[in-house]
C-alpha cells in the first residue's frame, strides 16, 4: 500500500477515488431504477423495439441474481473507498487520530451524497429510461460473478426455504385493484373518456342484465291480433329496429319481428297477419340476474342483439339489447333521456329535475352520486322503499346525502323529483 501511495501522484489517487465514487453511484442508481421500473411499461417499450428495455425485463426475471450483482459490486466498492481515502489522508497529513476521524467523516459524506442519495433519487425519477440503459453494463457482470452468484443464491434460497418465505411469481402479478389504480392514475397518458371506458369495464362483472334492461312497462309490443291497419300504422311510426310480438295476450311474447323486413311488405295491398307472422323469429329468453359479461358473450356467439329477461315464473321483466350493454361500457350515445332531464347535469342553482322512473345507476354516473344499488333500481322505487307508501302531499327526504323533494306524484307512484346537489360533490358542468 505504501508503494501505491509513493508511486502514484496525488492527482492519480484522487482520480481513482472519484472513479470508484462514480462507479458506486452507478450501481446504486441501477439498483433503484431496476426495482422502481414498471414491468408493464418496460414490456411495452420492449414490444416497441427497445432492446435495452427487453434486456432490463430479462434481468428482472431473475431478481435474485440481479440484486446479488448490484449489491456485491456496490458493497465491494464502498469497502475499498474508505480504506483508500483514509490511506491517502494518512500518507499526506501523517498518522494522527484527528486525520483518521476527518478522513472517515469525509468518505462517509461522499458515499452518502454521491453514492447513495443522489443516484437513488435520479434512478427513482427516471426508472424505465435508466433501466433500459444500464442493463448493458450489468449483463457482463452476471457472467463474471456467476460462480459466486450461484453460491450466494443457493445459500439464500436454502435460508428462505427453512424460514418458509418461498417467493412466487404470482405474488408479482398485478391484481385487479392495482390495475384499476393504474388506470385511475393514467390521466397524463389516457384521455378522460377512454379512462372511463376502462373503469366501466371493471364494473361490468358486477352488473346484471336487470341493471341495464328496459323494464316491461316501457317495452313497445306489436300485437298481431289487432286490425291489420293498426299493425301497419304501428310499424310505420315505430322508432325501433326490432319489436317483441304477441298475439292477443300481451304477457306472452311469441317472437321478435325485424321492423325493416316488415316494412318491405308494405307495398303489398293484400297484407295479412300471417305475412308478418312468417317473419317473426323465435324469442331468446334469459333469466333475471344473468351477468352482463355473460350476456354479451351470448350475443356475440349467437349473433343476436336482443333478449327478453324473465323471472323464475317465466314472466317477462324487461328487454336487454347489445346496445344497452355497450352504453354501459362507453356511455350514452343516443340523445334520448326519456327518464332523465334533457340536460343530464346539475343546474347552476345546484338542483336537478329527474323522472321517478330514472335509473339509479344513470343518476350515479351522470351526477356523481352514491345512491344505493342493492335494492330498488329506480328513483321511484328507492323513495317508495324509504317512505313505505305513495305520498299524498309534497315531501322531502334525505338519502345517501342527497336531499330529494317530491314534486309530482299520482296514485301509481312518484313521477318527478327535484334533487339538491350535495355540498361535497365537485362541479359537473
Amino acid at each position: 500500500m505504501d508503494t501505491f501511495f509513493d508511486d502514484w501522484p496525488f492527482i492519480g489517487q484522487l482520480a481513482l477515488v472519484l472513479f470508484l465514487l462514480a462507479l458506486s453511484g452507478f450501481f446504486s442508481m441501477a439498483e433503484t431504477s431496476m426495482l422502481s421500473s414498471n414491468r408493464h411499461r418496460l414490456r411495452a417499450m420492449a414490444n416497441g423495439g427497445n432492446a435495452g428495455a427487453a434486456l432490463a425485463e430479462r434481468l428482472l426475471k431473475r431478481i435474485d441474481s440481479l440484486l446479488s450483482v448490484l449489491l456485491i459490486s456496490n458493497n465491494l466498492i464502498n469497502t475499498i473507498l474508505p480504506i483508500l481515502v483514509t490511506g491517502i489522508a494518512l500518507h499526506i497529513f501523517g498518522e494522527s487520530g484527528l486525520v483518521l476521524s476527518i478522513a472517515t467523516l469525509v468518505v462517509a459524506l461522499l458515499i452518502i451524497v454521491f453514492s447513495e442519495i443522489t443516484p437513488k433519487v435520479i434512478g427513482a425519477a427516471f426508472p424505465e429510461k435508466i433501466a433500459s440503459s444500464v442493463g448493458w453494463f450489468i449483463l457482463p457482470l452476471t457472467f463474471i460473478f456467476k460462480p459466486l452468484l450461484w453460491l450466494i443464491n443457493s445459500f439464500v434460497s436454502g435460508l428462505m426455504r427453512v424460514s418458509g418465505l418461498q417467493s412466487s411469481a404470482d405474488s408479482r402479478a398485478m391484481s385487479k385493484e392495482e390495475l384499476r389504480s393504474l388506470v385511475l392514475e393514467s390521466n397524463r397518458f389516457v384521455s378522460t373518456h377512454h379512462r372511463n371506458i376502462l373503469l366501466n369495464l371493471f364494473n361490468l362483472e358486477k352488473i346484471t342484465v336487470d341493471d341495464v334492461m328496459t323494464p316491461r312497462s316501457k317495452i313497445e309490443v306489436l300485437d298481431l291480433s289487432r286490425p291489420i291497419d293498426e299493425v301497419i300504422q304501428q310499424l310505420e311510426t315505430c322508432y325501433h329496429n326490432k319489436l317483441p310480438v304477441c298475439d292477443g295476450d300481451s304477457e306472452r311474447i311469441i317472437g321478435i319481428l325485424s321492423v325493416k323486413k316488415a316494412l318491405s311488405l308494405l307495398g303489398d295491398t293484400d297484407l295479412k297477419h300471417e305475412d308478418f307472422k312468417s317473419l317473426v323469429n323465435e324469442p331468446y329468453f334469459i333469466p333475471s340476474g344473468t351477468p352482463v359479461l355473460q350476456q354479451m358473450q351470448f350475443f356475440q356467439d349467437n349473433q343476436q342483439r336482443l333478449s327478453l329477461v324473465v323471472n323464475e315464473y317465466g314472466e317477462v321483466l324487461g328487454l336487454v339489447t347489445f346496445e344497452d350493454i355497450v352504453e354501459e361500457l362507453i356511455g350514452e350515445f343516443t340523445t334520448s333521456f326519456s327518464n332523465l332531464s334533457t340536460d343530464p347535469h346539475w343546474l347552476a342553482d345546484g338542483t336537478y329535475l329527474a323522472s321517478g322512473s330514472a335509473s339509479l345507476r344513470d343518476l350515479n354516473r351522470l351526477l356523481n352520486l352514491n345512491l344505493p344499488l342493492d335494492g330498488p333500481r329506480t328513483l321511484n322505487g328507492l323513495l317508495l322503499d324509504k317512505l313505505e307508501a305513495i305520498p299524498d302531499h309534497d315531501v322531502s327526504v334525505r338519502l345517501a346525502g342527497v336531499v330529494m323533494e317530491i314534486v309530482q306524484f299520482d296514485e301509481q307512484g312518484i313521477k318527478t323529483v327535484k334533487l339538491y346537489r350535495p355540498a361535497t360533490n365537485s362541479d359537473q358542468d
